[in-house]
């Protein structure tokens, strides 16, 4: 049997580094039951099992709270924007001008 590495939570792990624990616990669980038989002991099948459903809900839980804050961050920047453009609005229409004028300039030199 191979020892399977623990972590901790830690604050330096990026929504990268969860998908890339996500994907080794399927692989894992994947070699499990690729490897388990009818002649397998069942307290060391099941407590392996048991150890990846913890780790992967903890997993889980950690992209699920990076979603929140993702989706936060973008609600308020919305809020910003929509605030932004309210109390500006002509230099809003110009900057929004300018950008279409350049986005088009540059999208008919590629032709």
């Amino acid at each position: 049997m191979t020892k399977m590495n623990h972590r901790t939570d830690s604050v330096s792990d990026t929504p990268e580094h969860i998908i890339k624990n996500i994907q080794k616990l399927m692989e894992e669980v994947e070699a499990i039951v690729a490897k388990s038989s009818p002649d397998s002991p069942e307290s060391a099948l099941s407590s392996r099992i048991e150890d990846l459903q913890e780790r992967f809900a903890g997993a889980k839980a950690k992209a699920q709270g990076y979603y929140k804050v993702a989706r936060q961050k973008v609600v308020d920047g919305a809020h910003a924007a929509d605030d932004t453009i309210r109390s500006h609005p002509y230099e809003s229409l110009a900057v929004a001008l300018g950008v279409g004028v350049l986005l088009g300039a540059l999208l008919r030199r590629r032709d």
